[in-house]
Parts: C-alpha cells; sequence; structure tokens
C-alpha cells in the first residue's frame, strides 16, 4: 500500500499540556490532521513527543494499527474463554424471543427447569466461535488505508468500532455461523432443544415455535464482540501507550 503524502502538524507543545496533563489524549493532540499534502517525505514534529525522533506518516498509521490490533486481540480473548459469554451480565445471551413463548407454557407445567440449561449452551457456543473473529480482525486492519485512519482519527469516539461493524459483519457472520452450528450439536444444545419441544408440543393447543438458534446466537455473539471493542477504543483513545508496543510508545509516548 503507497501512503499519499501528507504533513501533520502538532498544535499543542509541551508547555501548553504542562505537567498534569502529560496523558492527554492523543487523539486531541492530533485534532489539526492533515493539512497540505507535501512531498514523500513528510513527518509529524516531533516538538510535542518528549525527545522523540521525527515520526513519519506510516509510522503513524502502523501505530493506530497496533493499537486497534492489541485491542481487539484482548477482546477476541476475554469473550472466547469459558463464561466469557454466560458468566457477563453485559453481553449474555438470552433465548430467543420465540423461546419465550415455550417457556412461558412449559412454566405452567412445571417444566420449565431445562430452559435456563438451553440459554448456559447457547452462550457456550457463542464463546467457542468467538476466536473466529481473531484472523478477521486482523485482516481487516492490515487493509486499512491512511485515509480509512484519518476517517477514524476525526470521526466520533465509536469510530473506529464502526468501521469494524461494517467491515466484518458479513464476514464474521459467515465465519462464526459454521462453528456455532457445530458447537451446538457439541454442547448439547440441539438434543436439549428437540427435548424441550417435545415436552412443548405435547401441551394442548399451544402455538406452533421454530427457533433459528444458529442465527441467535451469531447475533448475539457479534454484539457481544463490538460491545467490547466500543470500550477497547475509548481506551485506546484515551491513552494508547498503555497497549504497549515500541512503535506505540515511539509514536504516543509522553
Amino acid at each position: 500500500m503507497k501512503i499519499r503524502p501528507y504533513i501533520i502538524l502538532f498544535t499543542l507543545s509541551l508547555s501548553t499540556l504542562g505537567a498534569s496533563n502529560v496523558s492527554a489524549s492523543w487523539f486531541d493532540k492530533l485534532s489539526e490532521v492533515v493539512k497540505e499534502q507535501v512531498g514523500e517525505d513528510s513527518v509529524i514534529s516531533p516538538s510535542a513527543l518528549s525527545g522523540s525522533s521525527a515520526v513519519s506518516v506510516e509510522d503513524m498509521t502502523q501505530a493506530f494499527k497496533q493499537a486497534l490490533d492489541i485491542g481487539s486481540k484482548k477482546v477476541v480473548e476475554q469473550v472466547g474463554k469459558t463464561d466469557g459469554f454466560n458468566a457477563d451480565q453485559a453481553i449474555r445471551i438470552p433465548l430467543p424471543e420465540k423461546m419465550q413463548t415455550v417457556k412461558k407454557w412449559l412454566d405452567k407445567v412445571g417444566m420449565g427447569d431445562s430452559m435456563a440449561d438451553l440459554e448456559t449452551s447457547l452462550n457456550r457456543a457463542a464463546e467457542n466461535a468467538a476466536p473466529q473473529a481473531r484472523a478477521l480482525f486482523i485482516n481487516t486492519i492490515q487493509q486499512m488505508s491512511f485515509e480509512d485512519v484519518k476517517s477514524i482519527y476525526n470521526g466520533g469516539g465509536d469510530a473506529a468500532t464502526r468501521y469494524f461493524q461494517e467491515k466484518m459483519t458479513p464476514s464474521l457472520t459467515e465465519a462464526m455461523s459454521p462453528v456455532v452450528d457445530k458447537s451446538l450439536s457439541d454442547v448439547g444444545t440441539v438434543k436439549l432443544y428437540d427435548d424441550i419441544m417435545g415436552q412443548y408440543k405435547s401441551i394442548p393447543f399451544v402455538p406452533d415455535v421454530k427457533a433459528d438458534l444458529t442465527g441467535h446466537v451469531v447475533e448475539g455473539g457479534l454484539k457481544g464482540i463490538f460491545h467490547y471493542i466500543a470500550k477497547e477504543e475509548a481506551e485506546i483513545r484515551k491513552n494508547p501507550v498503555k497497549r504497549t508496543t515500541e512503535l506505540l510508545q515511539r509514536v504516543f509516548g509522553q
């Protein structure tokens, strides 16, 4: 990828930042991005970087990508472990809406206990499928252009998350669906669902119900992943140096 030549000018000096603001947001420091097109050797002035060497536009872009890569890796590891979904009330996947009808009828006849097991197994399937997202995040980040990076810099607080959602949702759905489908079988969800539906259909006059468990788990899994990607983006914007690599320290370190 050939990065278009730009000069990025810092408008804040160390004297403006002051000792109490050394951890000020690097997004604030870069609010005056892209003033004019210049030559191939354009650099960011190092005056606000506390003794660092000059930082190229490519360094800036790669550092941003590194921050996103580290953040996304953390998210995938968090939700892809045992109880990453099941024990986290912020992202726990509930029963499909149609299964709430089934639960209501089974509760009436004292057969609703198995519904809790079904909900747990749905979350286990999401945990098993979540690691599929890692390679897709890496690929999406690597393909970011400087124009993409600039747009995210200048976007809202969740601009990177929205970028990932737009670029990755179709491919994540495709990648996770067969894993979820197999996992639903492996963890016993399919058998449990069939048993529950057998009990349900034994009740006279109940409405017909059929739930897409795979689609429901994939949708809930994506919501959970992007929920925490948004939180990681907020942390990256607040202090990218915490996602420490040599390049991040050089580009953003105070």
